[in-house]
């Protein structure tokens, strides 16, 4: 991806695209993508950058969705489970099978879950990654060295997805660039253009970098902003009613140590009725998540003290170690864009998780609601408006079958997985300077070859896009993400052509952001 080419073709005033998409987070991608896939002409633009929002902060999972299945929502978990099948083989170096183990304690658990869990089975059909079964004390305790075993019964394995989202969201980036979409960062949207019937006829976007404000012709406008909906769609009608109700959901990253295997730990009922997750990914430990009302959406939201300590509690309640304060390397919050329900609702968990999509009297298309698992389903379904909105019947979606950038089913051995069939030209890449083979920080294995790359084929302008969702090292260790940061910005001048005055004021804004990922 190019951003400077990309920028480019918004000089072209007499240009008309097919669909333009507001939101580069997993739904204006997922949408971005089918439109592609259909033969369509698309732009999309993101106020930030790829997945800096909630696409970004999820709990690292490709899944049905046990908890809802429990809720009684069997559409949901169906289709989600579905579009986990597809993800597994489209994405094979970004979504892989993680075993899951829930601890028994109870005789009643043992038969609610061992049948639950047999029917999750069931309903994924022949996308099903992996059977689940009952496994013994002693088992339950090899796999799960740390969990409690006073009372331990045994466990129910399982089986569901696991991916990086920050990565998955630059692959479909550039899976769509590939394809002739074009595809900004840092590009936001100040106003909407309409006739004098009041119908759309695009959008006015700013280049954040360039400073510089362009005229974009669209045929669809579709509004994939997330827990920012509202905005757009008080843009398009003032007094237009709250769509999107905001649910914060946070975790804490810990050592591997505290659960002591590959398999992930599942806590299926907290004290207040919620699913807890402990997952092994890039080596650490992700460990949440919590479900909490926010009226206010944030770019950059921030975990509650309240939050931190229902995670540690709940943790502590099953691990023969206490993980604390002090054992946290990053903490980090998302906000789910839950569809606000009608009549209002205190409790986030019997918000549906399902999509919806809303056509406005201008013509303007929201997706609003959803998860990370469906995004492509998302799409597909906001591109059957197409018709609706410019009277024009698109192709059929082919997106199912369409491979993201970077897909094998041999990706390279530990972090270089990440890039799929693309590792070997970072490797290459290392071999151009003998200083691009050192690492940034002594403690990750990722290379400063990854940081150029990251900017020349991966639209990455900022250090923070670098160190939080190219390379996840914020999100893994904060601290270290901080240690490394001089020298990422020192490589992103040189590819960049930036002054000390960028440097300086980058690794300002970045210790900003960092901060908030740091426990003290």
């Amino acid at each position: 991806m190019n951003r400077e080419e990309n920028i480019n073709q918004l000089k072209d005033l007499s240009k008309i695209w097919d669909v333009a998409v507001i939101g580069g987070g997993s739904s204006g991608l997922g949408v971005a993508l089918d439109a592609i896939s259909r033969g369509l002409s698309v732009i999309l633009v993101e106020k930030a950058d790829f997945a800096k929002g909630t696409s970004s902060r999820s709990t690292k999972l490709v899944h049905g969705g046990v908890r809802y299945l429990a809720q009684g929502d069997v559409a949901l978990v169906l289709e989600a489970l579905k579009e986990r099948g597809r993800l597994l083989k489209n994405a094979a170096h970004l979504a892989h099978d993680q075993p899951f183990i829930i601890p028994i304690y109870t005789l009643w658990d043992r038969l609610q879950y061992t049948v639950g869990l047999k029917t999750y089975d069931w309903m994924a059909g022949k996308l099903r990654i992996g059977k689940s079964r009952w496994i013994s004390k002693e088992e339950t305790a090899r796999r799960l060295p740390q969990v409690k075993k006073e009372g331990l019964m045994g466990g129910v394995v399982y089986h569901d997805g696991q991916f990086d989202d920050a990565r998955l969201a630059v692959a479909i980036a550039q899976t769509a660039d590939d394809a002739g979409a074009c595809i900004l960062n840092y590009t936001k949207v100040s106003a909407l253009i309409k006739n004098e019937e009041g119908k759309l006829l695009g959008l006015k976007v700013r280049d954040e970098l360039g400073k510089k404000t362009y005229a974009v012709n669209a045929k669809m406008v579709v509004n994939a902003t997330g827990v920012f909906a509202d905005k757009i769609l008080q843009m398009d009608q003032p007094d237009a009613k709250k769509m999107i109700q905001p649910s914060q959901g946070i975790h804490l990253v810990l050592g591997l140590e505290f659960l002591g295997g590959k398999d992930a730990l599942m806590i299926p009922k907290t004290r207040d009725g919620r699913v807890l997750f402990a997952v092994p990914w890039h080596g650490k430990l992700v460990v949440g998540t919590t479900d909490t009302l926010r009226e206010k959406a944030k770019l950059e939201p921030e975990a509650l003290q309240g939050e931190i300590d229902f995670i540690l509690e709940t943790a502590a309640g099953y691990l023969t170690k206490a993980p604390t304060r002090a054992d946290v390397k990053a903490v980090f919050a998302g906000l789910r864009p839950l569809a606000r329900p009608e009549e209002g609702s205190t409790k986030t968990k019997e918000i549906s998780r399902s999509h919806k999509i809303i056509l406005s009297d201008s013509g303007l298309v929201t997706l609003t609601g959803g998860k990370w698992t469906t995004f492509r389903r998302m799409g597909e379904d906001t591109l059957d408006y197409f018709e609706k909105v410019t009277s024009i019947k698109p192709a059929a979606s082919t997106s199912a079958s369409m491979f993201i950038n970077g897909n094998t089913n041999k990706p390279a051995e530990g972090h270089w997985a990440i890039y799929g069939n693309q590792a070997q030209l970072i490797q290459d890449l290392m071999q151009e300077k003998p200083e691009w083979q050192e690492k940034i920080h002594p403690d990750f294995p990722y290379t400063k070859a990854e940081v150029v790359w990251a900017v020349r084929r991966e639209m990455a302008v900022k250090v923070e896009d670098v160190l939080s969702r190219r390379i996840r090292l914020l999100i893994l260790d904060a601290q270290a993400a901080l240690d490394a940061s001089p020298e990422v910005g020192r490589i992103m001048a040189e590819e960049l052509d930036k002054d000390q005055d960028w440097i300086a004021q980058e690794l300002l804004d970045f210790q900003k952001v960092a901060s908030k990922y740091l426990i003290s």
